[in-house]
């Protein structure tokens, strides 16, 4: 029996779900920045013209749109190596494969009461914080770069952090599972043009990080005490001292294939 149709079918396959994984990462991840979605838009336009201009025979425009074409992908690499560099950490920071870290229901408990108590005393005296929970993205990058910590997280070690006489008080605060990791930690802010110009920095940090990754930003606002949450690319603001902790639950709870998979492991450990 030959077996080499079904070999050569198998490699087609494998090489469109291939292409697939690649469109969809670089797609997901264009979703959470305006400026790659703006320039996304642009190539579009400028392959529907060239189509336009080739199925008219419009001899002008097509020898504009070539010249486009053909010096313009090096100019993009240069006017958006930024955001380029972006996209791609952002799809070296994400696990395609492997199990995610889960806390167990205590320690979820356990972190979000300490932070709700630390933000609540914390917006009461107008104190600007910023605490980034990290997932499943690594925040490696912004630890190396900010005054590293390995401490249990508490609602007092919280608030004397982002105490204005501290000197680790500018900046961000990243927990990585349940502990402070690390303070002082600065955050690419969000061009995303719908954010209100009268949100700070602080807010635009939140946002700029869940865009690119996905943590959990909570922000307390020196300037009103309100609170926000920025997650999965979007800022939910003023937000009551209930609606956080929900939130925090919420977002922190594992996934249900991960609860089946550790109900699965525990079984096996008994038997």
């Amino acid at each position: 029996m030959n077996i080499s149709p079904i070999i050569e079918l198998v490699k087609n396959i494998l090489d469109i779900l291939l292409v697939w994984l690649v469109l969809y990462y670089v797609l997901k991840s264009l979703s959470k920045n305006v400026k790659m979605v703006l320039l996304f838009k642009g190539i579009i336009i400028i392959l529907v013209l060239k189509l336009v201009s080739d199925f008219f025979n419009l001899v002008t425009i097509g020898f504009l749109l070539d010249y486009v074409i053909e010096w313009g992908i090096l100019a993009l690499i240069v006017i958006f190596q930024p955001e380029i560099r972006n996209v791609l950490e952002h799809l070296g920071r994400s696990k395609l494969l492997g199990r995610h870290k889960t806390l167990t229901v205590d320690q979820r408990e356990k972190i979000v009461y300490e932070i709700v108590t630390a933000i609540d005393a914390l917006r009461k005296t107008r104190t600007g914080a910023l605490i980034i929970m990290e997932r499943d993205n690594s925040l490696n990058d912004y630890i190396q770069k900010s005054k590293k910590l390995y401490a249990d997280i508490s609602s007092e070690l919280l608030q004397s952090i982002f105490f204005p006489n501290n000197p680790l008080h500018d900046g961000g605060v990243i927990i990585q599972g349940d502990k402070i990791t690390s303070a002082r930690a600065v955050f690419p802010t969000s061009d995303n043009p719908r954010v209100s110009k009268r949100l700070g920095t602080r807010h635009r940090a939140a946002l700029g990080i869940a865009e690119i990754t996905d943590c959990i930003a909570i922000v307390v606002s020196e300037e009103t005490g309100r609170l926000s949450i920025a997650v999965n690319g979007d800022l939910h603001y003023n937000l009551t001292l209930d609606e956080v902790k929900l939130a925090l639950l919420e977002e922190l709870n594992p996934k249900k294939s991960l609860l089946i998979s550790n109900e699965e492991e525990e079984t096996n450990e008994n038997n």
